[in-house]
């Protein structure tokens, strides 16, 4: 089975997973915005640890409405642009078309459901870490692996090409049977490190090298375990060990919130924090160190909102 993938949002993580598999010999096809012209002549470029690969030509549009209707549309692109998808996804639907949203948080899953209920959705949650250098440069500098869960509407044969397809382009690849359950552990690194990162003006490395914060950090995963096991979401919770020696070997690295932060892009606040600690509320438990972190991150949105009127 050949199928043909759309990769919306052609960032960091986007553009690496896609230019994986156009690299591998798969039809893909990009959205671009103000890199369009730049990468329809130089290609995209990838720097990676596992070997620096370059995708050209390349298959780039300006608009979903000019791109062809696609077996597997990958929605990599902030979920704070998660509005936008009603308008933008029906040009690469057809009857049996895969969406999987590539993207942090909680409740993405849902919301895009009411708009499209007979669509087959799927999550994914990206365990990389990668960033933009340049126009039509990304650099992958660890990990890659991606797992994928079922929302609704499940297609088991067309879930496992794209394991096929992932594993032969290179990228680690596991089916979630729980998808929820996945989400919830990516939100055990995400929370205090996203977060953090950006209120401390710091990075991961800085968090664990320094004996208050990493504390701090570890505290923040021992209250989204307990957020989670309230949600009947069953996290050990050793498994917050393994995130702190995970993160101990990391690259020092600035999430993507530090990143949007930085650049004075809008920050993943409601799916990353506020969904989370609303519904770990809504099932009878604050986490309440990760709802001050999100009443912090909310004031210093506001704030640059205020600048940039």
């Amino acid at each position: 089975m050949n199928l043909k993938y759309a990769i919306i949002g052609t960032g960091a993580i986007g553009g690496y997973y896609g230019g994986r598999l156009a690299h591998a010999g798969n039809e893909v096809h990009f959205l671009f915005h103000s890199e369009y012209d730049y990468v329809k002549s130089h290609g995209l470029i990838i720097d990676s640890i596992l070997g620096d690969f370059h995708v050209s030509p390349i298959n780039a549009y300006r608009s979903t409405a000019d791109m062809p209707a696609c077996d597997v549309v990958i929605v990599a692109m902030k979920s704070t642009q998660n509005g936008q998808l009603k308008e933008m996804l029906p040009p690469l639907l057809h009857k049996n078309t895969v969406v999987i949203l590539v993207q942090n948080g909680l409740g993405m899953e849902n919301e895009l459901a009411d708009a499209f209920p007979n669509t087959t959705i799927m999550g994914g949650i990206a365990f990389i870490c990668t960033f933009r250098v340049g126009p039509g440069r990304i650099s992958h500098i660890d990990y890659g692996h991606l797992t994928v869960g079922v929302y609704q509407n499940p297609q088991d044969e067309i879930l496992n090409q794209i394991r096929k397809d992932f594993e032969n382009a290179n990228v680690p690849f596991a089916i979630a049977p729980d998808l929820n359950d996945a989400r919830w552990r990516k939100l055990v690194w995400n929370i205090p490190y996203n977060g953090l990162t950006v209120v401390l003006n710091t990075s991961t490395e800085v968090i664990m090298k320094t004996e208050s914060s990493r504390q701090l950090a570890r505290d923040m995963m021992l209250e989204v375990v307990e957020g989670a096991r309230a949600c009947g979401v069953d996290i050990e919770r050793e498994y917050v060990n393994d995130m702190l020696r995970m993160t101990d070997s990391m690259k020092p690295y600035s999430p993507s919130m530090k990143l949007d932060f930085d650049n004075s892009r809008r920050m993943e606040i409601r799916t990353i924090y506020s969904n989370p600690v609303r519904i770990a509320r809504e099932h009878g438990y604050l986490m309440s160190k990760v709802q001050m972190l999100e009443q912090q991150l909310q004031f210093l949105q506001s704030e640059m909102d205020k600048n940039e009127k």
